[in-house]
């Protein structure tokens, strides 16, 4: 899904004609959210989105199963498997499944975690159970009851924040904010704008954290690209703040290519950008997320760069902090059940 311009201005018609709808959308979701969900047994970390599309959701959860193997933990995530056709439970297999199967985001995070793909989430905890965890994370999922979470962290883009505010279609929110803030336990700020400061600001009221965060590129990717042209191409939730990113890290990016969130690419557009970077020289790039998607796509021309970035935490201790904190809650809560 391509988002509409109209989502981030602050003025639109179609905004105002497609309110009516937005609210009734909000409502249901909003009630829906207030329903209590099943207890895995175990503590269940959510890294969400308040919005449709991307703002940094993959590069947190990875961040965070850094942190936990650090912590003494065995993480392993629970993800839908967007655009994928497994329904699930099934740990995902990178010698094995393609995101044609699983979703590319699950198989790009497999490279350095478990991932448990399940459109049941219930059937998945199961499944990452057996595989020996002793945290869940899971890979969106913030508005869905189903499952009992033991902490929110939801990811906004401080360049882009939550667009003109209103609930889709109107506008990007999943539900309304108010509701949403309810039930958030601290925010990941990525990047070093301000749009999402006022969503910080009411969450501070609550006593709730403020996590600033960047996406740091990796330094092999960027030594790959330098002194070169390129041609970058990318299908993802922002496009454009990949292609920022190159730029900030001093590549020369010639042309650019913005597709839809999770585009399954064709051969022949691929053919296409191959021919237009032989054309002009260019070398072509794109993200890793991309990267998973072309995996075992025929006639896949060499020399297609994978771009890798980080996720790294301004202040670490106080996100250390916040997890250990979350997960003695979460075991002293389940201790004292019994």
């Amino acid at each position: 899904m391509r988002e509409p311009d109209f989502w981030y201005r602050p003025r639109s018609f179609k905004s105002h004609a497609l309110r009516p709808l937005g609210l009734l959308y909000g409502a249901i979701t909003a009630r829906r959210m207030l329903r209590k969900g099943f207890d895995a047994g175990i503590p269940v970390i959510c890294v969400g989105n308040y919005h449709v599309g991307g703002a940094g959701k993959t590069p947190t959860v990875l961040a965070l199963t850094k942190l936990l193997r650090e912590l003494g933990e065995t993480p392993v995530v629970l993800s839908r498997g967007y655009g994928g056709r497994l329904q699930g439970p099934v740990m995902v297999d990178r010698m094995r499944h393609t995101a044609a199967d699983i979703g590319d985001e699950p198989l790009m995070m497999a490279r350095d975690v478990h991932v448990a793909v399940a459109r049941d989430r219930l059937d998945g905890i199961v499944l990452a159970k057996s595989q020996g965890a002793t945290v869940i994370l899971m890979d969106d999922g913030f508005q869905n009851p189903r499952l009992l979470k033991d902490a929110s962290l939801i990811v906004i883009d401080s360049e882009r924040g939550l667009g003109n505010g209103r609930v889709f279609p109107a506008g990007p929110l999943r539900a309304p904010l108010k509701t949403q803030l309810a039930r958030t336990d601290a925010l990941v700020l990525i990047g070093k704008g301000h749009a999402a400061d006022d969503a910080a600001a009411e969450l501070a009221k609550r006593d709730k954290p403020e996590l600033r965060a960047r996406l740091k590129p990796d330094a092999a990717s960027v030594a790959q690209l330098f002194g070169k042209r390129v041609l970058a191409f990318a299908g993802i939730g922002d496009p454009e703040r990949f292609f920022r990113t190159l730029r900030a890290s001093g590549i020369e990016v010639v042309r650019t290519r913005p597709f839809a969130d999770h585009h399954m690419f064709s051969q022949d557009e691929i053919a296409a950008l191959a021919a237009e970077a032989q054309r002009e020289q260019l070398t072509l790039v794109t993200t890793e997320k991309d990267t998973a998607r072309l995996r075992g796509c025929e006639g896949l021309p060499d020399g297609i760069v994978p771009f890798a970035v980080q996720l790294e935490f301004d202040d670490p201790a106080m996100l250390r902090q916040l997890i250990s904190d979350h997960l003695y809650k979460a075991r002293e809560r389940r201790f004292s059940r019994r």
